[in-house]
């Protein structure tokens, strides 16, 4: 657990300051608890309504768009697993700090179940997100198997789930955005194998993306008729040191990632993309990069079947784009970006 708690949470306060620069610790003050009323408080001490977050969760009664049930989660170390389930959506978690608000569990694919059987990949989120509408900000979620396989710290299912200054900590596999339309905002994301992946549409806006050991950061499994995958705008990728790493390898044929304006340390590989060992993927796979700086961005040595945008074809990626659907849901967070 020591290692969770030390690993610093990143704020982007502004694109001059990337090159070189580690991740600047949050202090409570930087981030205090937001002015407004709450459902439930969930504290470790037994100063709110629950000491246990699931307890608080499943405690909420069932909800419709636009009505969240909130839940402050005070300061402390949280060691269990939570399940949103699909009945029990539009939840919003709001910790304090997401330095100090901790969710946390060790459970990996290579571990067994009551019943002998290998959990796999799947069963071993922290946060498993199935409820559309679910909101969090101001918590990490950790896994804390450390390097031993596949170890999940989120795992989204939900549609219309979004996440503003937390911290996701892990290996590999550190968050799987299976489906649905998903949103991050001033995250940090570590791991080091496949630790982005999955078939979803995920905005990455103004995230550190730090790679811990040699590896691939995203893994998509975008379904051919699906128009969009893995985005990332304004983020950095940063990394300890000695690492390289690719930006991504396809998990399927179609896998769709872009990184829009955003900083590669030399932590990036000068090749820059991976085709999973399978040249058929070239064909297929919708890799793209626009706008992006750092020793790690230049394009000279990139592999062929991977795309620089024009200016017009990066334009037109957007949130409203991207994550609009019928219900028009990108306008409720995202105005002006």
């Amino acid at each position: 657990m020591r290692r969770v708690l030390r690993r610093s949470y990143l704020i982007i306060v502004g694109l001059c300051s990337l090159p070189g620069a580690g991740p600047l610790a949050v202090r409570s003050q930087e981030i205090p608890a937001p002015a407004q009323r709450y459902h439930a408080v969930v504290a470790l001490d037994g100063t709110g309504d629950f000491r246990s977050l699931q307890e608080a969760i499943s405690a909420a009664p069932h909800r419709s768009p636009g009505q969240a049930w909130v839940i402050r989660v005070k300061p402390g170390v949280y060691q269990e697993r939570v399940y949103i389930q699909r009945e029990r959506g539009y939840i919003r978690l709001v910790g304090d700090d997401p330095a100090l608000t901790v969710l946390t569990h060790h459970l990996h694919a290579n571990m067994t179940d009551v019943d002998g059987r290998r959990l796999g990949t799947f069963r071993t989120p922290t946060l498993y997100v199935d409820g559309d509408g679910f909101e969090m900000e101001n918590l990490t979620v950790a896994n804390a198997a450390g390097p031993v396989g596949q170890a999940l710290a989120l795992r989204v299912d939900g549609d219309r789930v979004r996440f503003r200054r937390c911290r996701f900590l892990g290996w590999q596999d550190t968050i799987l955005v299976n489906r649905g339309r998903h949103w991050f905002e001033d995250c940090y994301i570590e791991g080091h194998v496949d630790f982005i992946f999955g078939g979803a549409m995920a905005w990455f806006e103004r995230c550190q993306i730090h790679c811990l050991r040699d590896g691939y950061i995203t893994a998509a499994s975008t379904p051919a008729d699906q128009p969009y995958g893995l985005i990332f705008r304004g983020c950095w990728i940063t990394g300890e040191p000695g690492v390289r790493t690719y930006l991504g390898r396809p998990w399927r044929p179609y896998a769709m990632t872009v990184f829009l304006n955003t900083f590669m340390a030399e932590v990036v590989r000068p090749e820059g993309w991976h085709n999973w060992s399978d040249p058929a993927r070239e064909k297929t796979a919708r890799y793209a990069e626009f706008g992006c700086f750092g020793p790690g961005a230049v394009a000279t040595n990139r592999v062929p079947w991977a795309r620089i945008l024009k200016p017009q074809e990066a334009a037109k990626l957007t949130p409203k784009q991207v994550l609009t659907g019928l219900d028009g849901w990108h306008a409720a967070f995202s105005e002006g970006l």
